[in-house]
């Protein structure tokens, strides 16, 4: 899969930078480079692409800015020599964002991120209901199905425990989150609560018990849950 890109920056030395990098990866297509975003639009409108590396601070137009006015569905990398700006960069849904003085690894590790987001978005991966994708610290984060071992709700967040890694905190409600889950793995047993259905050790007295776990289940949801269990668990 071929990923077609841009990159808009005013520093020309930061465009060349990207280009060197792009000439290593073998799945980069890089179309052109800019220093103005007015000539970007342009070009963007007669050529669309799939990714652009894109610089925050632009003296036309603030990077952010001008991506919410592109219409088209494209995925974004932002580039920035601030920190405090990839938070922003996360409120517009960006693949990732990476800081100047930009590095291979980084880059590299980035563009990974893209490729498999956008194998996810046209359904042409063989792993795209093997993973669930979420936004986390400022950037996509693909979790496999099989390491989630319970999800728990925390206001607005969500907290994925999962198998020898650290929780993953993603903002979302639980009720889109159930809408991405596979209905066939996962149980919701408490408003607070959702299950990986293979994780489940036991269930007694109304309680969930799992390997780091013991969750309650909730009057709302123990009918259901209960027989769903009983059915897979004869």
């Amino acid at each position: 899969m071929m990923i077609n890109c841009i990159a808009i920056d005013d520093e020309p030395l930061a465009l060349e930078v990207i280009q060197s990098f792009c000439n290593k990866i073998s799945y980069l297509q890089l179309q052109k480079t800019f220093t103005k975003t007015s000539d970007a639009a342009k070009y963007l409108r007669k050529f669309p692409v799939d990714l652009i590396f894109l610089d925050i601070q632009m003296p036309d137009i603030n990077g952010i800015e001008f991506f919410k006015t592109i219409r088209q569905q494209v995925m974004v990398i932002f580039t920035t020599a601030y920190s405090e700006y990839a938070v922003l960069g996360f409120e517009v849904n960006a693949v990732d964002y990476l800081l100047k003085p930009m590095q291979m690894k980084r880059f590299e590790q980035a563009c990974e991120k893209a490729k498999d987001y956008l194998s996810y978005q046209n359904h042409n991966s063989l792993q795209v209901n093997s993973f669930l994708y979420v936004r986390s610290e400022y950037a996509l984060v693909k979790i496999p199905y099989g390491d989630i071992i319970y999800l728990e709700t925390l206001d607005d967040y969500i907290k994925i425990h999962q198998l020898d890694k650290n929780p993953v905190l993603t903002l979302m409600s639980m009720k889109k989150m159930m809408e991405k889950l596979p209905q066939k793995e996962f149980f919701r047993i408490h408003r607070s609560y959702i299950v990986a259905i293979s994780k489940i050790e036991s269930v007694r007295a109304k309680y969930v018990f799992l390997s780091i776990a013991e969750l309650p289940i909730g009057v709302t949801y123990e009918k259901k849950f209960m027989k769903g269990y009983t059915s897979l668990n004869p």
